[in-house]
């Protein structure tokens, strides 16, 4: 179940967390979908990249709500929040 990355000028290492997560054993598989769902946004390119960005902060800022997912991982999605809000 790997991320297909395709760069579309956004940082690499944001991509590298985004799997990093997805190869983690220990996260729930509604987290991973999740996950996968903000790859494709920021994929996409029916959007201007600052909305794709936004919606994709939205998105991880439920996650980081979430009492279900391990203290680790949210210090990755923590992570990719700050990596995201950079771009903006």
């Amino acid at each position: 179940m790997d991320i297909i990355l395709v760069m579309n000028n956004i940082n690499p290492e944001i991509f590298s967390v985004f799997s990093q997560i997805d190869e983690d054993q220990t996260v729930p598989k509604n987290v991973k979908l999740k996950l996968k769902d903000a790859v494709t946004i920021l994929q996409g390119e029916d959007k201007d990249i600052a909305f794709r960005i936004d919606k994709v902060l939205e998105g991880l800022d439920e996650l980081c709500e979430d009492s279900n997912i391990p203290n680790y991982t949210k210090t990755q999605l923590w992570n990719l929040v700050s990596l995201l809000e950079s771009l903006k």
